[in-house]
């Protein structure tokens, strides 16, 4: 079996490929503190829940967190007996490099969503990730990554309204009914919510005038459906993209070695 882990700033996401399909997911918060016994302990615990037996024998981490990276590093190595493949590090290798200024480090979700998105869907494609930031990734029709943009993510744009202005409430972000609000609340999901979508609108239609050619949209990450509500801003929403793209590279980096 194959243990793909995705580590992002606010959560890291384990799943687990049994060759045909993923079998498990299990979402855990980002915590650098986190020891390689704490992840195996809550790990195998899960596993037992849903009766799967734990006969890892691959793993790969693509991770934007490098402080947490060494604990996964070691929960692979001391539980699992296999050395990780890591996503950036330069013995993973891509099925397509990536095409940036000389010298410029691409964060590893990017990477792997790009891999997963040309999968899928082909080149000529703009993958729009809701994280922590919120991401757009371009990528070519050859399936390489060539850049991107990267805005604040919309939970950080709430928490820094909310810490900068202390009147301001803390919000959970929703569809509001309609655009004026009549409350503080309301105004300020409001702001958030079609700022976003005119972000997204804006952003895209500048990339598709540079490229001078129709793009496909793709949205990932766990803010996109929100964001699809009734709105024609994307071509597909794919929840696993990178998970997904994780195990294409794993496979890619075999045949190598085969």
């Amino acid at each position: 079996m194959l243990l793909c882990i995705d580590c992002g700033n606010t959560n890291t996401v384990f799943s687990i490929w049994n060759g045909d399909d993923f079998i498990a997911t299990w979402r855990i918060a980002t915590d650098h503190r986190r020891t390689a016994d704490e992840y195996y302990v809550w790990l195998s615990t899960l596993m037992n829940l849903k009766g799967i037996q734990p006969h890892i024998s691959e793993t790969i981490i693509s991770s934007t967190a490098p402080r947490v990276v060494f604990n996964l590093r070691v929960l692979c190595n001391r539980y699992y007996d296999c050395r990780p493949l890591v996503v950036g590090k330069p013995e993973c290798a891509l099925p397509v490099a990536p095409r940036v200024d000389l010298g410029t480090t691409v964060g590893p979700d990017r990477l792997v969503n790009t891999v997963a998105g040309f999968d899928r869907h082909g080149g000529d494609i703009i993958v729009v990730d809701f994280g922590t930031a919120t991401t757009f990734d371009v990528v070519a029709r050859d399936g390489a990554y060539i850049g991107g943009v990267i805005a604040p993510g919309v939970n950080l744009s709430l928490e820094a309204l909310h810490m900068a202005a202390a009147a301001l409430p803390h919000v959970d972000v929703t569809h509001p009914g309609q655009v004026i609000g009549t409350n503080t609340v309301a105004c300020i999901q409001s702001g958030v919510y079609w700022g976003y979508i005119g972000l997204v609108e804006g952003i895209v239609r500048q990339i598709r005038a540079e490229r001078d050619r129709p793009m496909k949209v793709i949205a990932t990450g766990g803010l996109a459906a929100l964001f699809d509500q009734g709105f024609d801003l994307f071509d597909a929403v794919e929840d696993d993209l990178t998970i997904h793209g994780l195990r294409l590279i794993n496979d890619y980096n075999k045949g190598l070695s085969a």
